[in-house]
């Protein structure tokens, strides 16, 4: 959510809830570490904080996050294996399993990242 977000910069003042948690959960962009409290998400970056607040927090939900604060994600994982799966059924008929599995693999990683990126661009139009 980058409209969203609140920079904190850390000269200004180093910023840092004492319950707020340590996660892996969330997408980093780069970020040192990130944090989480409540539905609260904090990236630490090395000269400031980007801070925004998610509808739902992922350690409780983690479904309803996605739906709701990270459907981007749910979109690429469908594309990924609706794309995968149609390319390996047609190279199927016509090669080896080894290149069926190949190709499978590598157009679900195209399909999934192009539903990502499409995806997240919408969702950035409509913020």
């Amino acid at each position: 959510m980058p409209g969203d977000e609140i920079e904190v910069p850390k000269e200004l003042r180093e910023f840092m809830l004492e319950e707020a948690e340590e996660t892996f959960l969330g997408q980093k962009n780069g970020a040192n570490k990130q944090f989480r409290y409540g539905n609260l998400h904090i990236r630490e970056y090395n000269d400031k904080f980007l801070v925004h607040n998610d509808k739902i927090d992922p350690r409780k939900d983690p479904i309803g996050h996605l739906v709701y604060d990270a459907p981007e994600v749910l979109i690429g994982l469908a594309c990924a294996i609706f794309g995968g799966s149609q390319i390996a059924k047609k190279v199927m008929n016509k090669d080896s399993k080894k290149f069926t599995v190949t190709s499978g693999l590598f157009s679900s990683i195209i399909s999934g990242y192009m539903g990502y990126l499409v995806t997240k661009k919408i969702k950035n139009y409509l913020e």
